[in-house]
């Protein structure tokens, strides 16, 4: 068996699905275990893949690999039940908040990459960042670059930026559903129909953001196509600038970076 998933709830389902889908691994080299009889049977009938509510050492120990999905609440009682059967493998951990140093200690294995993955992953669109262990080998890095390439960005960076990464794409996603809303609602404000308000402000983004990562052109020239002399954008800008916009989002980003190293803490 290639990979083990311990832990089978949505993230995992969607990185399970990915290599499938995009034949990074069969179906019958991946397996999977959980507590949960419901999270189990919808982890197989989502990707095709075994999952176990039973017998996890023995999952383990044909594992070459495996890919911790646990909360983090319950990762030191989910690694007692492994009692040391992932040894030695190599243990990527998408763990929220747990240091590498951590993962190392309860799993017994050394070679362990720690990874910030994000929400959109559930629609092949998400963006990882991967933190090598100092004694993990640049083929359990690359390891796990194939794994989360297969749901969308994985970018390597050291562990002591992952509090960052949490901030931003960690919990990105949540602020710009907030904006989408945002839009919505001006859209509303200003007669459009909630539904017809939605659907635009959803486009725009999306659109926008395809727009910014095909011509890798800087944010600031994008928004200067969009901006003519005296008109309508300038004008909408200028009220998001006197009311802190930019300010706001770094404070929050932060904020949010703090709260993930104090978290990371216990």
């Amino acid at each position: 068996m290639k990979l083990l998933f311990v832990g089978a709830g949505k993230m995992a389902t969607a990185i399970a699905g990915g290599l499938v889908a995009n034949q990074v691994f069969r179906a019958d080299e991946l397996a999977a275990f959980d507590v949960s009889e419901k999270a189990a049977a919808e982890f197989t009938r989502h990707t095709g893949v075994a999952c176990s509510t039973a017998d996890c050492a023995g999952l383990a120990a044909k594992a070459d690999n495996a890919l911790l999905a646990v909360k983090p609440q319950n990762l030191r009682d989910a690694m007692k039940a492994f009692d040391g059967a992932l040894a030695g493998k190599t243990v990527i951990s998408i763990v929220a908040g747990v240091p590498i140093a951590k993962i190392s200690e309860l799993t017994g294995s050394h070679r362990v990459v720690r990874v910030m993955p994000n929400t959109p992953a559930l629609v092949g669109c998400g963006a990882a960042a991967l933190a090598k262990g100092p004694e993990a080998a640049d083929s359990d890095l690359e390891l796990a670059e194939k794994i989360f390439s297969a749901v969308g960005l994985a970018l390597k960076v050291d562990e002591k930026y992952l509090d960052a990464v949490t901030a931003l794409s960690g919990s990105g996603p949540a602020y710009v559903f907030a904006f989408i809303q945002a839009l919505s609602d001006g859209g509303v404000a200003t007669g459009l129909a909630r539904d017809t308000a939605t659907k635009l402000a959803i486009r725009t983004v999306l659109g926008a953001a395809k727009m910014a990562e095909v011509t890798g052109l800087h944010p600031t020239v994008l928004k200067d196509q969009v901006t003519s002399p005296g008109g309508t954008t300038i004008r909408a800008l200028e009220v998001l600038e006197d009311r802190a916009m930019t300010g706001a989002v770094i404070a929050a980003v932060k904020a949010a970076a703090e709260r993930s190293a104090e978290l990371g803490r216990g």
